[in-house]
């Protein structure tokens, strides 16, 4: 048995049955939020790098780091 809870002022606060709320919607909103909040973040990390710093991310770089990551492993 749980204890009783109680508000700010000292009058009890009715328990709230967990049970039958539905979380189905909830957690696929999460899961949802959570990839769309990721997803622009790579977007927006990719796209500064792209745009604003032209030299430092070019393709014959990007191949160069990609062959040495292969050769290390």
């Amino acid at each position: 048995m749980s204890q009783p809870a109680f508000d700010p002022f000292g009058e009890p606060v009715p328990a709230v049955d967990t049970s039958a709320a539905p979380i189905r919607a909830s957690r696929w909103l999460k899961s949802g939020g959570v990839g769309l909040f990721w997803g622009l973040v790579g977007i927006i990390v990719l796209a500064r790098a792209v745009f604003f710093e032209p030299g430092d991310l070019s393709f014959e770089r990007a191949v160069a780091w990609a062959q040495g990551l292969l050769a290390s492993l």
